[in-house]
């Protein structure tokens, strides 16, 4: 590898073990060599995800005791510390590693987050680059060749950050519970990066999404596709989707948040209807009714990240500008911590996202956020 004009070492920020935020270290780091068969990206953006703070604060239990500190991965721990985090990374390729096309440098990149561990359509071994191995949140990111996809597009890089991790989550999630044109899916979490992107995902295969949000991020939210919004915080909130359905039911619940909303939202599904959880915001230990579940022919899917094909769809759906991004604010590198902290709390409608210091604000021949 050729490592012309490239430094040997870059400002990251390091996951040094599980904590609060005092474990997020903005420092001196290494610049990675790219593997054989790897590509070295100059990052240009980083979008922030749930499953960074869960994975910070080991907050994903065991099997055998929910309270345990534990990372992402059950039963095959691959994170190490220290971890540069970050998935959604976007950036450009500056050097190739043994085996890798030498003309690819210069192409502007969206990683595939996901690190598959197999040929086949399997995911029970799947991983992810920022826990597996380290991501975005850096100068520079060294992926397998395979992971980094050209992207031709008008959208800014934080843009583009906004995009893989929170929309490939619910493009799977919308396989999973074979949501097929016509039906009406029932989305939590609306206001998020998932819960926003399913609503466009599932407007691009034809479904009509409804969402539950709260009073204050309901317009924002319509504005993203939803048929109609049930209010969380203001009155009753099942009633209110009853009443928007005209009585019915929903074909399909895509949910992100569990704990308490969770029976509720079994209860809203039609007979042999389908129901697909990424996340538990509210709460991973919930009370229902088994008989609802199997007196209605219910499905219970869980769902986390992504197939190969779902992100090849996801990355046509950007480049024929099919789904937009739903960008907030952006940060530079140097101030993760207050990115993080407005991340957790919630404040906002979209996706929040981080670039390098050299590289914020954007420059000024891409959209200007």
């Amino acid at each position: 590898m050729t490592r012309t004009g490239i430094p040997a070492t870059m400002k990251a920020v390091v996951l040094t073990g599980h904590g609060g935020l005092d474990r997020l270290e903005y420092r001196d780091h290494p610049v990675p060599q790219p593997a054989p068969g790897e590509v070295l990206l100059e990052v240009r953006a980083c979008g922030l995800n749930n499953t960074d703070v869960w994975v910070r604060e080991g907050a994903y239990g065991t099997d055998d005791d929910p309270a345990a500190t534990a990372s992402w991965r059950r039963g095959k721990p691959t994170l190490t510390f220290p971890r540069i985090q970050g998935a959604d990374t976007v950036g450009f390729v500056v050097a190739v590693g043994d085996g890798a096309d030498p003309t690819r440098i210069g192409e502007r990149i969206l990683v595939d987050f996901s690190l598959y561990n197999t040929d086949g359509d399997s995911l029970a071994d799947i991983d992810y680059i920022g826990h597996g191995r380290d991501g975005g949140y850096a100068e520079y990111c060294a992926v397998p060749a395979e992971n980094a996809h050209r992207i031709e597009s008008d959208y800014s890089d934080a843009e583009l950050a906004t995009f893989c991790c929170a929309y490939l989550t619910a493009e799977h999630m919308l396989d999973r519970a074979r949501v097929t044109a016509g039906e009406r899916v029932l989305v939590t979490g609306a206001a998020g990066g998932v819960g926003g992107a399913l609503i466009q995902l599932s407007r691009v295969r034809g479904a009509i999404p409804y969402a539950v949000t709260s009073a204050a991020r309901a317009d924002a939210v319509r504005a993203l596709g939803a048929e109609d919004i049930a209010l969380r915080d203001e009155g009753n909130w099942v009633e209110q989707v009853r009443a928007a359905l005209g009585g019915g039911a929903v074909d399909a619940v895509c949910d992100v948040v569990a704990g308490p909303l969770f029976s509720d939202l079994i209860n809203l599904l039609r007979p042999e209807g389908r129901y697909a959880t990424a996340g538990a915001f509210a709460g991973g230990i919930v009370e229902f009714d088994l008989r609802t579940v199997y007196l209605k022919h219910l499905e219970i899917h869980g769902s986390s990240q992504g197939s190969r094909q779902a992100f090849n769809r996801l990355h046509g759906y950007i480049e024929s500008g099919k789904i937009k991004p739903n960008l907030y604010a952006t940060y530079p590198l140097s101030e993760f911590h207050r990115a993080q902290t407005d991340f957790m709390n919630k404040d906002y409608v979209g996706k929040l996202v981080v670039m390098p210091d050299r590289h914020y604000p954007p420059s000024p021949d891409r959209r200007v956020i």
